[in-house]
């Protein structure tokens, strides 16, 4: 997954100026994309991520917490932030502990339309 280009989702018909905010980091974009939209087992999807399987069910809860609030809500979702590096393919790399965390099987790729 390349770095998102869209970085806010809000409620249709509501300024955002009178909308409450909440973030999604990147590296909690990507656990979604990947247990979500790509449908991997979270032992497949850590191992992309280069994390633990325990850490990736941390990162994808949260991910799904800050996503069903901003839906309930009705709030802005901001996403963006955490602290990571772009590989080469444009692939979040997030860093955990001060060390950055290589990813394996990261693939750019373009927008899926269903």
């Amino acid at each position: 997954m390349a770095e998102p280009t869209c970085r806010l989702f809000k409620p249709a018909g509501i300024p955002t100026r009178n909308l409450d905010k909440i973030s999604l980091t990147v590296d909690e974009l990507e656990a979604l994309r990947l247990a979500d939209y790509e449908g991997l087992y979270h032992e497949q999807a850590a191992a992309m991520m280069n994390v633990s399987r325990q850490t990736f069910g941390r990162i994808v809860a949260k991910a799904r917490s800050t996503v069903a609030i901003a839906l309930i809500e009705n709030k802005a979702l901001n996403i963006g932030g955490g602290v990571f590096e772009v590989d080469a393919n444009g692939c979040p790399m997030p860093e955990r502990g001060g060390q950055r965390e290589g990813r394996r099987g990261c693939a750019n790729r373009g927008s899926r339309s269903t």
